[in-house]
């Protein structure tokens, strides 16, 4: 028999890696969950003008404020209700897991680009320029964070555009702050001083050399920020500094119905679960992510 070691195409160490992958996250059981309720998320959001039986903007004068289909004055037609001004809940709903996704996508995006090109310079670099970056990111981390975007958002003027612009900069030091210190540990691998010896320049040895080796931790970091990015814009909205009616993003319409919590509980309740159930299915991916990703976290 040849003793001579199977060399394996690029294709079957991807599937390798993938099948490996899958193993670590499918161990945990709510990351998997996570991850069927984030599926369901997303179909929902690609064919919300599919699935919503009525338009979530229309408002029916005579169907105002009606409870639930199978609770005492529903009708069929309106399966989770109506809202004060006569508008289906359930079309809203779906409608905005659009706003949900789009915000997660939008803020995860700006702040994990930008944290990453401030990361890298700091960890690459060091000395005053590292010190000059950490201490501004350092300041940014400490305010809260919902308050520091609701400070922005009041300086750059309320709307969507501004509070995810404004919750992206509230993000940025994390991934900033991660990804200086995955370069500061990969900076002392051999296979960087090898780079450097082959005559790779800064960028490359900052983009295609030392990069690719800290995307796991941003992996993990930039689920569990889309999550937080959802909650945060629903806080604004809430409070009117994000979308602004009669748009049907969740923090929105909760503000739109907080004056009727205590006689039509339908119209608070709904979208209240949904935001808990997205936030808390997107935390669960993450978990299994990080399960999956990290080293240290791997168990035989």
């Amino acid at each position: 028999m040849s003793d001579t070691p199977v060399r394996l195409t690029s294709a079957q160490i991807r599937r390798q890696m993938l099948a490996e992958f899958w193993f670590y996250f499918s161990r945990n059981r709510g990351a998997v969950i996570g991850l069927v309720i984030f599926v369901l998320l997303v179909l929902t959001a690609l064919f919300a003008s599919i699935l919503a039986p009525h338009d979530p903007a229309f408002q029916y004068r005579d169907a105002m404020l009606l409870p639930p289909a199978w609770a005492e004055g529903g009708r069929a037609e309106f399966l989770l209700g109506t809202d004060p001004v006569g508008r289906d809940i359930l079309s809203r709903l779906i409608s905005g897991s659009q706003y949900s996704l789009f915000i997660g996508v939008v803020v995860v995006s700006i702040a994990l680009a930008g944290g990453v090109i401030i990361g890298l310079i700091a960890g690459f670099f060091g000395g005053w320029v590292d010190m000059a970056i950490m201490r501004v990111m350092d300041i940014i981390l400490a305010f809260p964070s919902l308050l520091l975007a609701l400070v922005l958002v009041a300086m750059l003027g309320p709307g969507l555009t501004n509070a995810m612009i404004a919750i992206a900069i509230v993000y940025q030091p994390h991934f900033a702050r991660l990804t200086r210190a995955a370069v500061m540990s990969e900076l002392k691998r051999d296979y960087v001083s090898a780079a450097r010896v082959a005559g790779a320049g800064n960028l490359r040895l900052m983009f295609r050399t030392i990069l690719p080796n800290c995307l796991s931790p941003l992996i993990v970091q930039a689920t569990l920020s889309f999550s937080s990015a959802v909650l945060d814009a629903a806080a604004l909205g809430f409070l009117g500094m994000g979308a602004q009616p009669p748009a049907a993003e969740w923090g929105t319409m909760l503000a739109e119905a907080r004056e009727f919590i205590t006689r039509a509980w339908w119209v608070v309740t709904f979208p209240g679960l949904a935001i808990l159930i997205s936030v808390l299915a997107i935390n669960m991916m993450g978990d299994g992510l990080r399960d999956a990703l990290d080293p240290k976290l791997k168990r035989s």
